[in-house]
C-alpha cells in the first residue's frame, strides 16, 4: 500500500512569539511542529493557537505547548477560550487557559458552561439553538428560521451559511460588512438578498469584511477595503505606493482627480464577484483582521490585503489590493489543501511532494 501523502501546516505573519514581545521566526513560513499523527485542524487567536493532533487538542503560545485533554473543538480569543467536548461547552479566561490550568484537573471554574445534547453537534461556533462567542454573553440564540450549517464571527458582525446555501448577515454594519447595501447594524440574522439564487458552499468573516464561495467556485467579497482586503482598488494603498496626485497639478484638473478618486473603493456595501487571475475556481477562503486568503481548486494559495507582518506570504511586509499567488509554495512543490487566517497570520495545510 502507498504511504499516505505527508501533510504539514505552515504559517506566515505574526507569531505567538512576537505577541509575547520576543523575536519572531522571520518573514518566511514557519512549520507547526507535529508528531507522527500530524495536525488536522488549527484555531488561531492573536497571541496563541489551538491545534488538533491525533492525541487531542493542544494550546500553543510563545514557548509553550499545553495539552487540552478531552476537548474536541476550540473557539479562541484574547479574552476567553471556548472549548467543546462530548458533554458540553465551556469558556475560560485566556489567562487561565494559558497558565495550564486546563491541562490538569480543570481547577479553575469556567467563566461559562452549557451542556450539550447527545447527538453530534454542528461545528463551533454553532451550538444547538444558537451560537457561541469567545466573550460575554458566550451564547446567543438563533431564530429557528435560520437553519445554519456554518457560522463565522467578525470583529462586530456574524455570517451564517444556511442549509440551502443562502447567506445571513447581522451585527455591526458601518463598514458594509453585512452586504445589505446599507451601513446600518442589524440585530437579527438577515438574508443577504444580493446573493439570493446563488447557492454558497462557504463563508468567511474578517475583522470588518466578508467573503463567500459559490458552489461553482466563484468568490464574492464585501465590506471594508481600506487595506485592499477585498482585492478592489484601495486609495490608501495607492497613496502609500506614492501614486497620489502630484503637487504641481493645476486646479483645472480637479475633475480628473475626482474621477480617479471614484475608481477607488473604501467600502463595498453589496457583495462583489471577484475576478481572480485566469478565472480560477476557489475551494476555500479565510479572512484575517484585514487580509484575505483563498485556496484554488488546483491547490494554490492566493492572498491580498494588509501585509505589515508578512501574513500575505510573499516574503515582504507590503500590503496589496490585488490577488497574488504565493510563489514560495509553488516553488517548493507544495499543494495547498486548506487555509485558516488568524487576525494577523495565515496558516496553510499543504501536501508535500
Amino acid at each position: 500500500a502507498m504511504a499516505a501523502p505527508a501533510r504539514a501546516w505552515l504559517a506566515f505573519g505574526f507569531s505567538p512569539e512576537e505577541a509575547a514581545g520576543e523575536p519572531g521566526p522571520g518573514p518566511g513560513p514557519w512549520r507547526l511542529e507535529a508528531g507522527p499523527e500530524g495536525i488536522s485542524r488549527v484555531w488561531p487567536a492573536w497571541s496563541y493557537v489551538v491545534v488538533e493532533t491525533g492525541a487531542g487538542l493542544e494550546l500553543r503560545s510563545a514557548g509553550q505547548r499545553r495539552p487540552l485533554p478531552g476537548w474536541a473543538e476550540a473557539l479562541p480569543s484574547e479574552t476567553h477560550l471556548v472549548l467543546r467536548g462530548p458533554a458540553g461547552t465551556r469558556a475560560w479566561r485566556r489567562e487561565a487557559a494559558l497558565s495550564g490550568a486546563l491541562s490538569g484537573a480543570l481547577r479553575d471554574e469556567p467563566a461559562w458552561s452549557r451542556d450539550l445534547p447527545a447527538e453530534p453537534p454542528p461545528p463551533l461556533p454553532l451550538l444547538p439553538g444558537g451560537f457561541a462567542t469567545p466573550r460575554p454573553p458566550f451564547f446567543t440564540a438563533l431564530p429557528a428560521a435560520v437553519r445554519a450549517r456554518r457560522l463565522v464571527l467578525g470583529a462586530e458582525h456574524a455570517l451564517a451559511l444556511g442549509a440551502a446555501g443562502e447567506v445571513f448577515a447581522w451585527g455591526g454594519g458601518r463598514h458594509g460588512q453585512l452586504g445589505h447595501g446599507l451601513l446600518e447594524p442589524e440585530l437579527q440574522p438577515r438574508l443577504v438578498e444580493a446573493l439570493a439564487g446563488v447557492p454558497m458552499q462557504a463563508v468567511a468573516a474578517g475583522g470588518w469584511h466578508s467573503a463567500s464561495i459559490s458552489e461553482a467556485g466563484d468568490l464574492y467579497v464585501w465590506g471594508w477595503n481600506e487595506s485592499g482586503q477585498l482585492a478592489l482598488p484601495s486609495k490608501a494603498l495607492a497613496e502609500e505606493a506614492g501614486a497620489g496626485p502630484a503637487q504641481s497639478e493645476p486646479a483645472s484638473d480637479a475633475g480628473q482627480l475626482a474621477a480617479e478618486d471614484a475608481a477607488f473603493i473604501s467600502i463595498q456595501a453589496f457583495p462583489a464577484l471577484l475576478d481572480l487571475p485566469q478565472d480560477l475556481e476557489v475551494s476555500a477562503v479565510s479572512c484575517g483582521s484585514r487580509h484575505t486568503a483563498v485556496v484554488t481548486r488546483g491547490g494554490e494559495l492566493y492572498t491580498w490585503g494588509w501585509g505589515k507582518y508578512g501574513q500575505l506570504g510573499h516574503g515582504n511586509n507590503v500590503s496589496s489590493d490585488q490577488a497574488r499567488r504565493v510563489e514560495h509554495l509553488v516553488a517548493e512543490g507544495l499543494r495547498v489543501e486548506d487555509v485558516v487566517c488568524g487576525p494577523w497570520t495565515t496558516y496553510v495545510r499543504v501536501q508535500e511532494p
